[in-house]
């Protein structure tokens, strides 16, 4: 079964058809509409798969749906690698389909355009505040940043804020009522209106931060003598001729890169049909697009409601919703802190009548253990769970189904923070997260950190963060700025600390995959080949890359990272300790060699 596009007939949430625009796809004109990404655009014309990997040529297509997995890449205009799922569609766009490694076929003319002013004085300034990420907690932080009088640069990779949480429907797509695809939109569009209107605040879109140049120093130097932080950027479409690659001397910095997906392996979780639980509700608040027809969401968390409740709301019908925890796992999670679930027991009363609505299913203590099909899933296999997360023999059951959605938690984005030099702990949920002080502070003078970075937490946690390190920063910079009040993020960790008890992923998932399950999706490692390597050398991030190429694909070890860390220490007897902080790398997002020397020759004149 193929995704498909919801009738927008009787929904004032849905968006109204625009003119449609005309694309080569392999070859074949096809209609597109106007604000679509191109994965919606194939996943809209039937195509469920669009790239092979280019050792086992495995099918590929959507799998994170944020830009973080390079599953979904596509040749667009003669570039290779543009991942489909973050680039819009323009008018005469030729799309192909990518099999392996692909040379570019056009002339890199990219980031050859002569630097504008704005580019200039944004090369010379250094007396602001750089925020990365417009997340709950980027413009949080940017807001506060402003109003306490300073100069505030907002990146983000998105074409609006928001982020994730606060996902919009494209502006092409001219929706009568948006305010029904989101949780809290009057707060977020009065934010939103504030930032597009704010005199000090600089918004960059289709935008990101790619690198972090920092001296080290001692974090007790005055701040007079501190030197400023250097990072690179670079602006527009992945295929854009004419990208701008640049450099930006912050005096202080704010990162709020957020987080992505968790999804455990087992057999047959490559398969084309296997969705984050983000993508699906990122493809169907974003875009309009349910992932399948049948579809079954799995994990654990409360993510997974609303997550549904996307589903639901672009007519896919949800068989089952599997919460691998168990109801007693649940509660006394929820019991370490009595005072804090309530705040959300008016959200979980309304997520229970709309499965009661609609005859979804919610069964605790069951999960995904195995994905079927040949080309794309076709049906999965469901077991039940004891305390630990091991499947119960004689508990499966297989189910129809084309499309399947999964979520077990979060992990942060760390790449910058690392490349930063700012210490990491261990977050609430017993993932790595950078270490910060009562002012969101990391231990890099000037970077300071909010968001799920510092530990996972949900979007109320987020915001709060965010505010305190936007005003933080500025108090960094002018001794006129009231000190931060953190009142709100004492409140929202507390909720957190208990999510993550009521929540926490048991380490039987390890007994889900075989010696021929795929860890490393970009490499096509399994877990026999990852075996092999920790006995060969010493367990660590870089002899792994070395031994058997985990982690060194396209994502870098995004995706796989935490999984090889975890079943390294469990398959042999190694040190424990392993995270995905020892899968380092200098560059944090993707950047074309013609862009950067465009740039250097750019300032050499």
């Amino acid at each position: 079964m193929s995704p498909y596009l919801r009738s927008v007939e009787g929904d004032p949430s849905q968006p109204r058809p625009g003119t449609p625009v005309r694309i080569l796809v392999d070859g074949e004109s096809l209609e597109a509409r106007p604000g679509q990404t191109v994965a919606a655009a194939l996943m809209v014309s039937g195509r469920d798969s669009w790239r092979a990997t280019r050792g086992a040529e495995r099918p590929r297509g959507v799998f994170c749906g944020i830009g973080a997995c390079f599953d979904c890449l596509v040749v667009v205009n003669g570039t290779p690698d543009v991942r489909a799922c973050q680039r819009t569609i323009r008018p005469g766009d030729t799309i192909t389909t990518q099999q392996g490694a692909v040379l570019p076929t056009t002339s890199e003319a990219a980031g050859t355009a002569t630097p504008t002013a704005a580019t200039k004085a944004e090369h010379r300034a250094t007396h602001f505040v750089v925020v990365v990420g417009a997340g709950p907690a980027g413009v949080g932080a940017a807001l506060a940043a402003a109003d306490a009088g300073v100069e505030v640069l907002l990146v983000d990779a998105g074409r609006a804020v928001g982020g994730q949480f606060h996902r919009q429907l494209p502006v092409e797509f001219k929706a009568r009522r948006p305010e029904r695809l989101q949780h809290g939109w009057g707060e977020f569009s009065r934010q939103r209106d504030r930032i597009a209107n704010h005199s000090r605040i600089t918004h960059l879109t289709e935008s990101s931060v790619w690198a972090i140049e920092r001296d080290a120093q001692s974090r007790e130097e005055p701040a007079h003598k501190r030197k400023t932080t250097r990072l690179w950027l670079q602006q527009g479409p992945a295929d854009a001729v004419g990208r701008r690659v640049w450099p930006v001397d912050a005096a202080a910095v704010v990162l709020a890169t957020g987080a992505y997906d968790r999804v455990l392996p087992f057999p047959g979780w490559d398969l084309p049909g296997v969705y984050s639980a983000g993508a699906a509700q990122a493809l169907a608040k974003g875009q309009r697009i349910a992932v399948g027809k049948r579809v079954v969401v799995a994990g654990t968390g409360p993510f997974l409601l609303p997550v549904a409740e996307a589903l639901i709301g672009v007519g896919a019908e949800v068989v089952a919703l599997l919460e691998a925890n168990r109801p007693s796992t649940v509660l006394k999670g929820w019991r370490t802190d009595p005072l804090v679930a309530p705040s959300k027991l008016t959200e979980a009363l309304g997520y229970g009548a709309l499965l009661a609505r609609h005859r979804i299913p919610l069964k605790h203590g069951r999960t995904v253990i195995a994905a079927h099909g040949r080309d794309r899933v076709e049906s999965v296999t469901t077991a039940k769970l004891d305390h630990h997360w091991n499947p119960i023999r004689g508990t499966e059951q297989q189910v129809e189904v084309d499309a399947v959605c999964l979520g077990f938690g979060f992990t942060a984005q760390l790449e910058l923070a690392i490349s930063a030099h700012c210490d990491l702990g261990i977050g609430p949920d017993g993932g790595p997260a950078v270490i910060v002080d009562e002012n969101q502070q990391t231990s890099t003078p000037g970077v300071f950190a909010a968001g799920e970075l510092t530990g996972i937490g949900g979007a109320a946690l987020a915001a709060a963060e965010g505010e305190v390190a936007g005003a933080a920063a500025a108090l960094s910079l002018q001794a006129t700025s009231r000190p931060p009040s953190n009142k709100a993020v004492t409140k929202a960790r507390r909720f957190a600390a208990a999510l993550a008890k009521a929540y926490p992923v048991k380490p039987g998932w390890q007994t889900w995959s075989d010696d021929t399950t795929v860890v490393c999706r970009c490499e096509e490692v399994t877990r026999a080949d990852l075996q092999e390597a920790v006995t060969q050398r010493e367990a660590t991030g870089r002899s792994l890359k070395l031994t058997c190429r985990v982690g060194l694909g396209l994502c870098q070890g995004r995706v796989c990272a935490r999984t090889v860390a975890d079943l390294a220490t469990h398959d042999i007897a190694v040190p424990a300790g392993q995270t995905s902080s020892d899968f380092k790398r200098p560059v944090g997002q993707p950047v074309r060699l013609g862009d950067l020397a465009a740039a250097e020759i750019q300032e050499d004149l």
